[in-house]
């Protein structure tokens, strides 16, 4: 009994561990590439279209979601040190309810959309939202960094650390004031700027741009729910036990 339960804290610390380490490297590869986008990526005149200088490079939801993901890893890192991970604490610091948050209202939604949107539509036609000219400016790592490897570590979040979704009304209205926040810098820009950030809307009429929108939207709100059932299958032994706990908790 004492040799298992000595394999069961030795195995736990190698877990924790190793979640300190995918917070640590996903933290420090997201502000790097936040970095590096800022200070060395650079348009060459030729391809720099009039008015595109209004808004610099926070006009792209890839690099709202890229600061959003380098913030919310930190967070995660802060929380592995002064926080905690356990399923049922007595007390949830603020930073694990922070963490939790923002995973669920935006991290995992927001990094979705980035990345399924991205490569949707690089496979039907790159020219409308990432130009062959741009390899030249924006290297293939940055690229992989910004549009892939944020879903792949937000999957390895969701499975190896546990949390509870918030209600869908609380989850879903952060979500939605994010959204409808960046819709509005678009057409703030679109209106100061004279252009629409991505090419794709520039061959849309004003019907098909409002449809592209509203789809955008409930594309987003989908991805809220998925990421919901997904974390919810992934810990569906340990939500069963913390409703245990808490209803033992009320009939105390």
């Amino acid at each position: 009994m004492a040799k298992s339960k000595t394999n069961d804290g030795y195995n736990r610390g190698i877990y924790s561990a190793l979640r300190k380490l995918m917070h640590f490297i996903a933290a420090v590869q997201f502000s790097y590439s936040v970095y590096y986008n800022h200070i060395y990526v650079h348009f060459p005149p030729e391809l720099r279209v009039p008015g595109s200088e209004f808004g610099g490079k926070l006009k792209y939801l890839t690099v709202w979601d890229a600061i959003l993901q380098a913030i919310y890893f930190t967070i995660c890192l802060i929380n592995d040190f002064v926080g905690t991970n356990e399923v049922a604490p007595r007390r949830i610091p603020a930073i694990r309810k922070l963490k939790d948050y923002m995973l669920a209202a935006f991290a995992f939604p927001v990094a979705l959309n980035v990345g399924v949107t991205f490569w949707t539509l690089m496979a039907i036609d790159r020219e409308l939202v990432f130009p062959k000219a741009l390899d030249a400016v924006f290297p293939g790592w940055l690229n992989h960094v910004m549009h892939t490897n944020i879903v792949i570590f937000m999957v390895l979040e969701i499975c190896t650390s546990f949390r509870q979704f918030p209600s869908r009304k609380a989850g879903l209205t952060g979500l939605g004031v994010f959204m409808a926040s960046y819709l509005v810098w678009l057409h703030i820009i679109r209106h100061f700027g004279g252009i629409w950030v991505y090419p794709v809307l520039d061959v849309l009429n004003l019907p098909q741009r409002v449809v592209f929108f509203a789809v955008s939207l409930i594309f987003s709100v989908g991805l809220y729910l998925f990421g919901e059932f997904f974390n919810n299958l992934i810990w569906t032994k340990e939500l069963k036990q913390l409703k245990t706990v808490g209803a033992s908790k009320r009939s105390e």
